[in-house]
């Protein structure tokens, strides 16, 4: 899918692959190997979360070095974690929930947000501020399948990557729901493989997350 990075929507973030990537990274030399390989297996949208110190500098260098890469910014929680995200590079934000001043601050930066929710007042308050495409986190503990299907109602125009839980066993039941677009995983990028540098396995499994159907 050919997308210019400056006119991306939150819904071509999710319609990229099946699977984004939740990746932790706690070794800047990791990052571009990385991203590398999970292009390599027909990944593009990747989710650094900012979590570690070393966060905004791997966003930094995967824009910079990785052109074929989307690289974005995970764990977002304030208007100053997107401030610094946009100027790393990333591309668009993801967020574990919501709050008003967030919206507002990937709106005004023009970062594409996936916003996270996990109750259906926090889906009124982000679709009240223009946001349709959600990340539903965490997943399995805020009620898995059952409370997708039972969104399918009230919140039918509403598009969501569940997240949290999300594992190669299930996450094809997820993709089958019709308000699902993709799910957000780190089944894909093993800690271990990630600090071993085995860049193939990472490769094998983004390639397998790629061709799951939805």
């Amino acid at each position: 899918m050919a997308v210019e990075n400056n006119k991306l929507t939150a819904l071509d973030v999710m319609r990229d692959a099946p699977v984004i990537p939740v990746i932790v990274l706690n070794d800047v030399k990791h990052a571009v190997p990385l991203a590398r390989a999970l292009v390599a297996g027909g990944i593009r949208m990747l989710e650094v979360t900012l979590r570690t110190p070393q966060a905004l500098e791997c966003i930094e260098a995967i824009a910079r070095d990785v052109p074929d890469a989307v690289a974005g910014a995970g764990t977002i929680r304030s208007a100053a974690d997107a401030q610094a995200s946009a100027l790393a590079g990333a591309k668009f934000g993801v967020s574990p929930g919501y709050t008003r001043a967030v919206g507002k601050a990937c709106h005004d930066l023009g970062l594409p947000l996936l916003p996270g929710v996990a109750t259906g007042g926090e889906i009124m308050m982000a679709q009240e501020d223009g946001y349709t495409e959600l990340k539903f986190f965490p997943a399995l503990q805020a009620g898995g399948l059952p409370m997708l299907k039972a969104w399918q109602g009230p919140f039918g125009d509403v598009t969501f990557c569940p997240t949290g839980g999300i594992h190669a066993g299930n996450a094809a039941e997820f993709l089958a729901l019709s308000n699902v677009a993709c799910v957000g995983g780190s089944w894909i990028v093993p800690t271990d493989a990630i600090q071993g540098g085995n860049w193939a396995l990472i490769e094998q499994l983004a390639r397998a997350a790629s061709q799951l159907p939805r």
